[in-house]
C-alpha cells in the first residue's frame, strides 16, 4: 500500500478521496452516537460539507473503466451516486431546516447517503484502473 498515486492525482481526486475518507469515519460516529445532542450537531454538519465536498468533486472525475460511452462520454453509471447524492444532501438538510416532526427524516436521508455514496460507491473506488486501487493494491 502507498499513498503516492492518491498524490500523484489531480487535485479534485485528492480532495474526493480524503473528504470521504474522513466523511466515512464521522459518519459512523453519527450512526453509532447519541442523538440529538450538540456533539451530533455539530459533527453531523462537519458530516454535510464533507459529503458536499465528496459529491460536488465525483462530477469532475471521469469515466475511466469500462466503455466510454459516445453520449454522455465524461459521465459514467458512478456518476449516478452524484444525482442521488445531491438530491440526500438537498432533502437532509430541508428536514432539518424545517425541523418539527418532519426532522427524523433527516436520518434516513443521510444513512442511505451514508450507504450508497460512501459504502457502495466507495467500494467500487477500488476497482482495477481506479485510483484507490492503486493506492492499495499497487499500479
Amino acid at each position: 500500500m502507498s499513498l503516492s498515486p492518491l498524490f500523484a492525482a489531480p487535485v479534485h481526486i485528492q480532495i474526493h478521496a480524503l473528504a470521504a475518507m474522513a466523511a466515512f469515519i464521522l459518519g459512523m460516529v453519527q450512526i453509532l452516537g447519541p442523538k440529538g445532542s450538540g456533539p451530533h450537531k455539530v459533527i453531523g454538519s462537519m458530516w454535510v460539507v464533507l459529503m458536499v465536498a465528496v459529491v460536488a468533486t465525483s462530477a469532475f472525475i471521469g469515466n475511466n473503466i469500462g466503455p466510454s460511452d459516445p453520449l454522455f462520454g465524461h459521465f459514467g453509471f458512478i456518476h449516478l451516486f452524484t444525482v442521488l447524492g445531491i438530491y440526500a444532501i438537498t432533502t437532509g438538510v430541508l428536514l432539518i431546516v424545517r425541523g418539527g416532526p418532519t426532522l427524523k427524516g433527516h436520518g434516513r436521508e443521510f444513512v442511505g447517503l451514508f450507504i450508497g455514496g460512501l459504502i457502495i460507491a466507495g467500494a467500487l473506488a477500488f476497482l482495477p484502473g481506479r485510483t484507490m486501487h492503486n493506492v492499495v493494491f499497487g499500479g
